[in-house]
């Protein structure tokens, strides 16, 4: 039986890359990847609870893989977010499913 996990590199605000095991079975987000690792300092990813509210799990997507479209929730956010570039996305809009297997993300420096 395969496993249900994909492997997905996050590099972290320190420039310090990881490669984890994400589960694509449980309905998680990247950013509930990145907190379950623990690779940001609590209290600094995903503010919001992943509402796309603040801006806190934004990262760059460094793979060609195939994303969601923004939704306009997440397009407003990152309108208003600092250090956006054109690969930004919000970690909590991207659920971990199969096709994401090999991604690779940076995730954003803190706002603060």
């Amino acid at each position: 039986m395969e496993s249900p996990d994909i492997p997905i590199t996050i590099i972290d605000r320190e420039g310090v890359s990881h490669e984890v095991m994400a589960p694509t079975d449980m309905n998680m987000n990247l950013m509930e990847v990145v907190r379950s690792y623990e690779l940001a300092p609590e209290g600094t990813i995903g503010i919001c609870g992943g509402m796309a509210m603040c801006a806190s799990c934004q990262c760059y997507v460094l793979s060609e893989h195939p994303l969601p479209e923004k939704g306009p929730d997440e397009e407003a956010m990152l309108a208003e977010a600092f250090f956006v570039e054109d690969n930004s996305r919000l970690g909590c809009q991207i659920p971990i499913t199969p096709e994401l297997s090999g991604l690779k993300v940076h995730l954003a420096p803190e706002e603060m």
